[in-house]
Formats: structure tokens, C-alpha cells, sequence
């Protein structure tokens, strides 16, 4: 009898449901061609459950999703929900399930495909193999915040008036459990780690520096350096190619891994990860967003999604076999000169979202 694994779908808003089923589709057929199972149930997150439920996480999908051996979601928002209480936005259902499953990891590689350098807004990103590593329960954006009225005023005598405020804030065990992690990824990989950080103007920054060259005599064979944020910024413009494991905080994590996706030609081919502790559902999605001006289109990417699910196959059920043809799939489509609206030259005819997952059906083999 063969194994049945049960995965929590979050499909969410705009392309997400479109992206969700390639992904399963090509899931399926792995699945099939491994020897094992995958049965689905299918909760509401973001935007849908906010017009269905009211809330943007309802209690019903965070128990699937906790009873679940992985969850695979789509994405969240839309304009149609920009302007509604801050505190029920689509958006904080991503950090409730977050929190909720423990997922302090986000693993979120970028891959410059050769075939792709060509769309690549940057000359020199050939050869691009990177995986950031950023922190994803802490920081800024659980920290304290809020508004306020104030009676100071500039030199010129304006008021204030109201003041707002975020708070970043990171304890000792938070940095070290992200930061292992990250030494342990980078061990299996081509062995050099860059800790990203503000360490020049940033207490939290100085604490992350000083936890990690402690945490680094655990990793002899682990070569570490440092760059501040801004720099690392420009440096991965300036020689994306050298870099192997980035680690860093929650924000610096979430900007800079947006612009290694740009480099690699599309933010719509970057796959996510989110793990926490060992026997934790981790849950995996595509780096972009909802993207809801080509909803419905035929021109969102399944790949980020499909890739997603390779990741899903490896890292929570175990099965590197299976993820590795979806890899070579992907990889096979692209080689083969198949593109979609986003990667597509000006002029060049392009694939849908269904006939490109019919390619990487195809070439799973």
C-alpha cells in the first residue's frame, strides 16, 4: 500500500488559484511516478476568507494546516481589500499562519537559468546560485507599533502632530536558531555564509553580529563574512555569481530576496520555503504576489509554484526523488526554448499558464 500524505491547499487571491492547480497537477504526476499519495484539502486565506468569513485566517484553516503534513499556498491580496481595517488586511494572515506553525525559516533560493540570462536585467548574472536564508517570526514586523499624538514641533514651530512607530526587536534564541540553520544550509552547499545586517547604526544588528561569529566556531568548515544591507544591496547587482547562503533579519530578508528574483529575470521563478522546528508542516509558495491585473489572463508563471512544490517534496515528506523530476522538468521546458508572457523577448510568442504546465507535464518523466 503506498504512502498517503495529506497537504493543506491555500490557494488565496488573483493568480494564486490558477498557480496552486499547476503546481498539483504536476505534484500528482511525481507523486504517481514515486509510488506514493497526496490528498488535498482545500482552506481559504486573505482576501477570499475575508469575503467569505470576515477574517483574513480563519480557525478552520489554521487547524488543517496544523494537522497537515505540508501547506502549499498561492497568494494573498488584492486592491479590492487595500483600504479595509489594517489589523484584517489579507496580509496579516501571513504572518498569523507563520506564527501560528513556528516557521522561523524562510528558504528562498535564486537560480539564474543560462538560458534565461537574457532577460536578466543585470549582464553579469550568469552562473547565479544563491539561497537566502531570512528570519520570519521576529523583527519588525511582530514588534511593538503604534500611533500617537505629539506636542513637540520642528525649529520652525510646525507641530507634529500624530507620530507612528514599528519596532525591531530580536532575542538571542531568535538570531541563534536562524542563524544554525543557516551555517547547517550553507555546509551543504558551497560553504560560505554572509550574515547581512546594519550593524553600523542598528543595536538588533550588533546582537545579530556578535551571536553569529560566536555560532561560527561551531562551523569550521563555513567560511563567514559580513556586508551592511545598503552594500549588500549593490553587491548583488554588482557580482550576484559569488554569493552562496545570505542570512538576515525578517525586512532585509524580504527586500533583498525580491531583487535576487528580479535578477534572475522574473520574480515569477522564485519558489519559497518556510520550516520550523523538525516534524512541523512546513509551509512552501511562490515568491510573487497575487498579481490580480492578469488574473484570469493566461500569463501568470507556474513555475514559482511548481518549483514551490518541488521543495515541498524534499523538504517535508521526504521525497528528493520525486522533486528532482520536477526540477529537471522545469529545467528541461526551459532549455527547450518555452516561455511564458513574463520571460518571453519583446515580440516572441508566449506560453499560458495551462500550456506551459502541459510542457512541464510532458517533460516529467
Amino acid at each position: 500500500m503506498s504512502e498517503v500524505y495529506k497537504i493543506t491547499l491555500m490557494k488565496g487571491d488573483g493568480i494564486g488559484p490558477e498557480v496552486v492547480d499547476a503546481a498539483v497537477s504536476v505534484m500528482d504526476k511525481a507523486a504517481s511516478i514515486g509510488g506514493f499519495s497526496l490528498e488535498y484539502e482545500e482552506c481559504l486565506i486573505g482576501g477570499a476568507a475575508i469575503d467569505s468569513t470576515g477574517k483574513p485566517l480563519p480557525e478552520e484553516t489554521v487547524a488543517s494546516c496544523k494537522s497537515s503534513d505540508a501547506v502549499l499556498l498561492g497568494a494573498v491580496g488584492g486592491p479590492k481589500w487595500d483600504t479595509i481595517d489594517p489589523s484584517i488586511r489579507p496580509e496579516r494572515a501571513l504572518l498569523g499562519i507563520r506564527k501560528e506553525l513556528g516557521l522561523f525559516a524562510n528558504l528562498r533560493p535564486a537560480v539564474m537559468f543560462d538560458e534565461l540570462a537574457d532577460a536578466s536585467p543585470v549582464k553579469n548574472a550568469k552562473g547565479m546560485d544563491l539561497l537566502i536564508v531570512r528570519e520570519l517570526i521576529g523583527g519588525i514586523y511582530f514588534g511593538d507599533r503604534g500611533t500617537y499624538d505629539c506636542i513637540e514641533k520642528l525649529p520652525d514651530g510646525t507641530p507634529f502632530g500624530k507620530v507612528s512607530y514599528d519596532t525591531e526587536s530580536y532575542s538571542q534564541a531568535e538570531i541563534r536558531r536562524i542563524v544554525k540553520a543557516a551555517f547547517t544550509y550553507a555546509s551543504g552547499r558551497r560553504k560560505h555564509l554572509t550574515l547581512v545586517d546594519k550593524a553600523n547604526v542598528m543595536e538588533s544588528s550588533r546582537l545579530w553580529r556578535t551571536e553569529t561569529m560566536e555560532i561560527a566556531k561551531s562551523f569550521p568548515d563555513v567560511t563567514l563574512d559580513f556586508l551592511y544591507v545598503d552594500n549588500c544591496s549593490m553587491q548583488l547587482i554588482g557580482r550576484p555569481a559569488s554569493f552562496d547562503v545570505i542570512v538576515t533579519s525578517n525586512i532585509f530578508g524580504d527586500i533583498l530576496s525580491d531583487e535576487a528574483g528580479m535578477i534572475t529575470g522574473s520574480i515569477g521563478l522564485l519558489p519559497s520555503a518556510s520550516l520550523g522546528d523538525p516534524g512541523k508542516p512546513g509551509l512552501y509558495e511562490p515568491v510573487h504576489g497575487s498579481a490580480p491585473d492578469i488574473a484570469g489572463t493566461g500569463k501568470a508563471n507556474p513555475i514559482a509554484t511548481i518549483l514551490s512544490a518541488a521543495m515541498l517534496l524534499r523538504w517535508s515528506l521526504g521525497k528528493p526523488e520525486a522533486a528532482d523530476l520536477i526540477e529537471d522538468a522545469v529545467r528541461s521546458v526551459i532549455r527547450s526554448g518555452f516561455r511564458t508572457a513574463d520571460i518571453a523577448s519583446q515580440g516572441e510568442n508566449y506560453l499560458t499558464t495551462e500550456q506551459m504546465t502541459a510542457k512541464i507535464l510532458e517533460a516529467l518523466k
